[in-house]
């Protein structure tokens, strides 16, 4: 999954690039573009119990269950650099089902703008996750909390990825793909509002 994930965020890098380059569309002012707005989307956690030894029958009851939908909130605050560049800053929270209780986070946001208005962007940042070990791993965490496991259930690392906002009349539809610690697989769809 690794290699899928790097693989798609370069052959994105590299098709953007050019374009920017590119871009000739005239900068509408200096004033930023706030957008804030709804979005929802799948966060594959990406656990992967291949490295134990299945063969044993240890393992053959504990159930993995590392997919979740989240469903949330982002604030992204744009000002123009140059022509047709810009760069920014996002913040989001979402709530989560199945093994995320909730994740949140904040990323630098570095793209272009085009003739129609549309923003594609590449960003990095942090992001937390705070999960559900029930969920997870189908073990009762009172199970865990009478019998002292402490097993921390919030853990967070670097954040990439890349989008793409659309205008649509008085709104802006967005999508975004992003990999944590390039450990796992994140995709998200939103509606927002400029101010």
């Amino acid at each position: 999954m690794k290699k899928l994930v790097f693989t798609t965020l370069a052959a994105a890098g590299a098709l953007a690039l050019p374009a920017a380059a590119h871009a000739q569309s005239a900068p509408d002012s200096t004033k930023p573009d706030i957008t804030i707005g709804a979005s929802v989307g799948m966060h594959d956690l990406g656990v992967d119990l291949g490295d134990l030894d299945a063969d044993d029958g240890e393992f053959d009851d504990f159930n993995i269950d590392d997919s979740g939908e989240i469903y949330g909130v982002f604030a992204a605050v744009d000002v123009p650099v140059g022509d047709s560049m810009f760069a920014g800053v996002e913040g989001n929270f979402h709530f989560g089902s199945g093994p995320i209780e909730s994740e949140y986070g904040v990323a630098g946001r570095l793209g272009f703008k085009t003739e129609g208005g549309s923003k594609i962007y590449a960003r990095g940042g942090y992001q937390w996750v705070d999960l559900d070990l029930g969920n997870l791993t189908g073990v009762d965490e009172d199970f865990l909390d009478d019998n002292n496991i402490d097993v921390s259930d919030v853990g967070g690392d670097y954040l990439v990825g890349v989008g793409v906002e659309v205008p649509v009349s008085s709104v802006v539809l967005r999508a975004n793909v992003d990999t944590i610690a390039f450990d796992t697989l994140r995709g998200t769809v939103g509606v927002g509002i400029k101010f």
